[in-house]
């Protein structure tokens, strides 16, 4: 439309200050004869725009003339500008109206402004993906965009995490959240709020009827419950469990959100001395660890000469094996989902409850069948002992 074009003739004069007739007809991919004419029109509207002359001459604005944003500090312009990632705006259609909208808002930057502005997009940069998320299911969003914003109700053929065949609801929406990533579907289903990941829909249609909302009820306070719902589980299974310290940074990045609480200490290397707060904050007496030499060990445990010395080290090769765990608990919705823990091996024991030892020991087993070996065997048939962590049941030193 002429009138869009001539507002993008306006921004650019004002971004750019002089350009030529022959570069604005190329970025607006009309004629030069047609630009000229763009700027009789803008000139006979009280825009204060001329031509030069020459070699250096082109299209500029009268110095000083600019349509500004009223009140835009330095801040709230590079804050617009970090939103610049093309994730969330590209699966609602709104990737290239971004990309006009900072353009104008560029434009309409007082002069100060417009470096930070442009060197926070090219040096700040939102990626909301997960690391190794993999490929993401294809979204469709238009059927759900339209129900949103023309408050009707939708009905939805969705299959459920786990579960084969889709099921069907007609559902009050109250709008679309991405988070992490992944587009969700927040609504009312039977006057109770319900949320639907989008890549799990089936199909989608319109109702030809109108939204059913709670009176007073917006998105955001919606999204509160559901999110506290998913977040605030009742943990019914309290699982003690010894981590390997050389794991223990894999192991938290992991398992997080399932933790109830975490070793006062952190994790540590090496043999600590004197008294120290063990993995579950309680202090304890590091047997041995104040001390140097084969004689001190031998003091300690009440014993003199080689057979004093060679139990106290002993005890102390004992105490570094057990110093090499951390001991953690970890809060659990259901008991299968301590199935989580198998994935770190020889690294992870479970120590309580029992339950859990001996639902990750059925696991096991399951996947022992389906390879059909047995718990002896290593590749290839080698039934060679396996390399085990120090201290872990089975290892040298261990229980």
């Amino acid at each position: 439309m002429k009138s869009d074009r001539l507002l993008s003739v306006l921004l650019l004069l004002q971004t750019r200050g002089r350009i030529t007739a022959d570069r604005l007809a190329a970025e607006l991919e009309v004629s030069r004869r047609t630009i000229y004419r763009d700027v009789e029109a803008l000139s006979a509207a009280g825009v204060p725009v001329y031509a030069e002359r020459g070699r250096s001459g082109g299209i500029r604005l009268l110095p000083g003339y600019r349509t500004d944003v009223t009140g835009l500090t330095s801040d709230e312009a590079r804050a617009l500008f970090v939103l610049a990632t093309q994730g969330a705006h590209q699966a609602l259609g709104l990737d290239g109206a971004l990309g006009t909208a900072l353009r104008k808002v560029m434009a309409a930057l007082p002069a100060p402004h417009r470096p930070a502005a442009e060197l926070t997009s090219r040096r700040i940069l939102v990626d909301p993906d997960p690391w190794l998320s993999g490929p993401r299911a294809d979204v469709r969003l238009d059927e759900l965009h339209t129900a949103v914003f023309t408050d009707r109700r939708l009905r939805l053929r969705y299959r459920h995490g786990g579960e084969g065949p889709a099921r069907t609801y007609t559902v009050d929406p109250y709008g679309l959240v991405s988070k992490a990533g992944v587009w969700y579907l927040v609504a009312d289903r039977r006057r109770s709020p319900a949320l639907f990941r989008v890549d799990r829909v089936v199909t989608a249609s319109v109702v030809d009827e109108a939204v059913r909302r709670r009176p007073g009820v917006e998105l955001a306070e919606v999204w509160g419950v559901l999110r506290r719902r998913v977040e605030e589980r009742p943990a019914r299974i309290r699982v003690t469990a010894r981590v390997h310290r050389s794991r223990y940074g894999m192991f938290t990045r992991i398992v997080g959100p399932m933790l109830a609480e975490t070793p006062q200490s952190g994790p540590q290397t090496g043999p600590q001395t004197g008294s120290q707060a063990g993995p579950d904050g309680t202090e304890e007496a590091a047997e041995g660890r104040g001390k140097t030499g084969e004689a001190e060990e031998a003091e300690e445990a009440g014993k003199t000469g080689e057979a004093g010395a060679a139990e106290a080290g002993e005890r102390t090769g004992e105490a570094e094996a057990a110093d090499e765990w951390v001991t953690v608990r970890l809060d659990y919705p259901v008991l299968p989902a301590v199935g989580q823990l198998l994935q770190f091996g020889p690294w992870v024991e479970v120590v309580d409850p029992p339950c859990a030892r001996a639902e990750l020991v059925r696991r096991a087993r399951e996947v022992l069948d389906l390879y059909g070996a047995s718990p002896s065997d290593g590749p290839d048939g080698d039934t060679s002992a396996p390399v085990l962590p120090p201290g872990a049941p089975g290892a040298p030193g261990g229980t």
